[in-house]
């Protein structure tokens, strides 16, 4: 009985301590289109993006961002408030037009964003990717280091806060 009590108990905590998190939902612009979602952890966030870069592959990319890091925040607070992230994580991609090439790999992610008074985010950053391609070439299946500046490349990001 203790224990089944400690268990909900802890998951009710664990279910309070997400829901009261920031968190965002939009998109992100740039070489392509992708769905972004942010997901905020204490002082940091969790960001995740699929969409279409240069509409000829599909792609999916997680980062971990540390947002302020070094202490060092953006000093120029009017109504909203600014802020400048950076983090790391890893990216897949698949192309349909040409057979079987995909790549998986990390990715890096360097930005700023506006956080209005009203819930929305305006965001610019770069997320450049590099890892192992893998294609089939029509004479056999081939892997090679590849790295990639567009397709996450420079984006500009517009999500709803809640």
């Amino acid at each position: 009985m203790k224990k089944s009590l400690l268990i909900a108990l802890f998951a009710i905590a664990c279910g309070t301590m997400a829901y009261a998190q920031p968190r965002a939902i939009g998109g992100r612009l740039g070489y392509g289109a992708e769905f972004s979602y942010e997901h905020g952890l204490d002082n940091n966030m969790i960001s995740l993006e699929v969409g279409v870069p240069g509409f000829s592959t599909i792609e999916a990319a997680c980062t971990y961002d540390w947002i302020d890091p070094f202490g060092a925040a953006v000093p120029w607070n009017e109504k909203g408030e600014w802020h400048w992230y950076m983090g790391v994580g890893g990216a897949v991609r698949w192309s349909w037009q040409v057979l079987d090439a995909g790549f998986i790999g990390a990715c890096g992610r360097f930005g700023i964003e506006y956080d209005f008074w009203f819930p929305l985010q305006l965001s610019i950053d770069f997320r450049p990717t590099l890892g192992v391609a893998m294609f089939n070439n029509g004479s056999g299946i081939g892997a090679g280091f590849g790295y990639d500046v567009y397709a996450g490349g420079l984006g500009l990001g517009i999500r709803y806060k809640f």
